[in-house]
């Protein structure tokens, strides 16, 4: 006997063979057993998932010798008929190539004869939505009453075509895409049954190249056994399918993470080399990270069988869930949008580059720092960054380049943006503390270790202005110096939920929900220094950190104020003497969602 290829030699001759289908087999099997049989089954779902499989176990169920039974003895003269094709009661029919409503009659006429030998005849009929309009017309009256020796078995994979009329008459079974595992663990009996040497990776991808269907992942398989001459290898299996190494795409997030753009575009090039599928490989990328936010939501998600396993849980440990999530969301889009670039290579590049760009820079933590004692103080040297985050943010009456601290802290330049345009206004530095250190007077330090701008001609420290202490807001007229600082969009919103916690001599020290942290960053912080300093004209300092606020923030104040402006609309109208007749001689009443109060300046 010739070679039979894995995917007829090994479909299911059982119901307890089926894999993936559970649901469907049980109901079958139950029906079956209680000998409550209906006259029309359709099953529907994706190509390979066991649709023709399950009408020839049913066929055979109805048929064999012992009787209707859920367990066909596969070896009777009818059941080796079925299997073989070649039964003259089961008519297996392919609806594609029979679409003409002359077809559809010629195949019912002998409906009314009985079987010839079986028990029952049997019409399969395969790729049913192929059918013509007229077709279906001259075949519902015949599959909603069929004579008691017919059973009629429908088989789809888009059963949205089917008329309406022809779905209520039929009893629908669904049929799922199998998941990677449940493909892996048949390809590892299969494979051990037939004496083929692999390893697990390569399981692996084939189960995620079969995109849920058996019959595929089983016709791969034979064509990987043919590639690598008998048995299967990752390598060997990467190449004939055309994927990217996942070690690559590893090594990729490597060079992300260490923000090495020189490393990263190294890396696509060794992936280049080998002629990929570069769709499949931001697929690849993306499957990476989706394990990485598993491994992040859920500890011990990552399955520990896995070649990767080690270097997956380092990966998900070196980044935040809101890159993961960011990065996978762009990789995602990004293969919407390879077949607009130039070429595939250079949208790949781009897309990689882009992942980079949009690394978020700032991350917020909850402050546990308790404020100092004193108000007319300042604060103790800067606390650890995993403690409390406080960026330092101060105005200076120089335009001066960025510096460093002693301790080798960057000093960048920030733009600040959002805000209304005003005269020219001295330029913002930012000083982020990393770690905790005492910091000595020194050229361009202060006493209370802020940073300040060191002349570069003459390198002396330029005299900082002064500001009159009634001058700076308070935490009680915080709301209402915010709303003469001018400021719009984002930044307006964002630091209307700040609280002014403490003042002392030139700093402000604010603090912000963690709820409503989500949008905050340094851009967000210069903004509001900018403003400050332009309203009181001299340098001021700007402390924020994430912590728990009172009612005392501009929105929560405007908050209330507009719910007592609805309350005065709502007494107002209650009082209203035209109003209330109205109610009262045409039983009306009164929507309170849509009172508004006049509208007003604010």
């Amino acid at each position: 006997m010739g070679y039979q290829v894995l995917a007829r030699k090994w479909r299911p001759s059982s119901f307890s063979e089926m894999v993936g289908q559970e649901h469907v087999v049980r109901a079958l099997t139950t029906a079956l057993e209680s000998e409550r049989l209906h006259h029309a089954y359709l099953f529907t779902g994706t190509r390979g998932v066991g649709k023709t499989t399950l009408a020839r176990l049913i066929a055979k169920s109805l048929n064999c010798d012992t009787g209707v039974t859920s367990m066909p003895c596969g070896v009777c003269a009818s059941c080796v008929e079925i299997a073989e094709g070649r039964s003259v009661d089961v008519l297996e029919v392919d609806a594609a190539s029979r679409t003409k409503v002359e077809d559809t009659r010629e195949l019912l006429d002998n409906v009314q004869y009985a079987p010839t030998r079986s028990r029952f005849k049997i019409y399969l009929i395969d790729e049913v939505h192929m059918l013509s309009n007229h077709s279906f017309n001259a075949l519902l009256k015949t599959l909603e009453e069929p004579p008691e020796h017919v059973k009629f078995i429908l088989a789809t994979t888009d059963p949205q075509k089917l008329p309406a009329t022809v779905l209520s008459r039929c009893l629908q079974f669904n049929l799922k895409n199998m998941v990677p595992e449940q493909i892996v663990g048949h390809l590892k009996h299969v494979l051990s049954e037939e004496s083929v040497p692999f390893d697990n990776e390569s399981l692996a991808l084939l189960a995620r190249g079969a995109e849920g269907s058996m019959r595929d992942a089983l016709s791969l398989s034979d064509q990987a056994i043919a590639h690598g001459s008998g048995k299967l290898e990752s390598d060997d299996v990467r190449q004939m399918l055309g994927t990217v190494s996942r070690t690559k795409v590893l090594d990729l997030l490597d060079a992300l993470i260490a923000d090495d753009a020189r490393q990263a575009l190294t890396v696509l090039d060794a992936i280049a080399s080998h002629s990929p599928d570069y769709s499949g490989t931001l697929d690849e990328l993306a499957s990476v990270l989706h394990q990485i936010a598993l491994a992040q939501a859920v500890p011990g998600s990552i399955d520990t069988t896995q070649p990767e396993f080690t270097r997956l849980e380092s990966l998900a440990a070196a980044l935040t869930p809101d890159v993961a999530h960011l990065w996978w969301q762009m990789s995602v889009a990004a293969k919407k949008e390879l077949v607009l670039a130039s070429d595939p290579r250079s949208g790949l590049d781009m897309a990689v580059l882009r992942l980079l760009a949009f690394k978020p820079g700032i991350i917020l933590a909850q402050s546990h720092e308790a404020p100092p004692a004193k108000k007319s103080e300042p604060p103790a040297a800067p606390v650890a960054a995993s403690a409390q985050i406080n960026t330092v943010v101060q105005a200076s009456p120089a335009s001066p380049l960025p510096h460093t601290t002693p301790q080798g802290t960057a000093v960048q330049e920030l733009v600040p943006a959002e805000i209304e345009p005003r005269p020219k206004r001295p330029a913002i530095h930012t000083a982020v503390i990393d770690e905790p250190a005492v910091m000595t007077p020194a050229a361009g330090v202060n006493e209370q270790g802020l940073v300040e701008p060191v002349d570069v001609v003459s390198g002396d420290v330029p005299t900082q202005s002064k500001v009159a202490e009634e001058d700076l807001p308070t935490h009680g007229s915080w709301p209402d110096f915010f709303e003469g600082l001018g400021l719009k969009g984002v930044i307006h919103t964002v630091a209307s939920h700040f609280e002014l916690v403490e003042t002392y001599e030139r700093t402000l020290r604010f603090q912000i929900a963690s709820t409503n942290a989500a949008l905050f960053n340094e851009r967000h912080q210069a903004g509001l220094a900018s403003a400050i300093e332009q309203v009181l004209e001299a340098p001021v300092t700007v402390m924020v950190a994430v912590g728990d606020t009172s009612d005392n923030t501009p929105a929560r104040q405007r908050e209330i104020f507009e719910r007592r402006r609805v309350d005065a609309a709502t007494d107002a109208l209650e009082k209203d003497d035209c109003l209330n007749a109205l109610v009262t001689d045409f039983d009306a009443a009164i929507v309170p969602s849509s009172i508004r109060p006049p509208l007003t300046e604010l």
